[in-house]
């Protein structure tokens, strides 16, 4: 369902291990909003749900909620460093439209409810 590269589980890991927080583990997740429709969600969590979707990626346990699933499936997330900053990128096949900054998009068959962008 979802791929996650190298030098971004590398990433997760580091920070992970920064947390003081036993068990936690990386939340995938999309939302209605952001300037295309939808927008993404990354974190760590230590809460998991009976209707989550749980997976084991290159290490990492990794948890998507059962309604982003169906906009999650394909995915490609990576973390890339340019000079002195770094961030993580998604790559979404079934997006068919993104705002400028990556984090926001629509499918072919969902608008979501896009907001006005700054």
């Amino acid at each position: 369902m979802i791929t996650i590269s190298n030098s971004a589980s590398d990433k997760i890991k580091e920070m992970l291990a920064a947390e003081e927080t036993p068990n936690l583990f990386l939340r995938v997740g999309v939302k209605p909003g952001g300037c295309s429709g939808f927008s993404y969600g990354m974190g760590f969590d230590d809460e998991q749900k009976d209707t989550d979707r749980v997976m084991n990626i290159s290490g990492l346990k990794v948890v998507v909620d059962e309604e982003s699933s169906k906009y999650l499936n394909g995915v490609e997330i990576d973390y890339q460093e340019n000079g002195m900053s770094g961030g993580f990128t998604i790559h979404n096949p079934n997006a068919i439209s993104t705002c400028g900054c990556g984090q926001s998009f629509r499918t072919a068959t969902e608008a979501g409810q896009a907001e006005k962008c700054d």
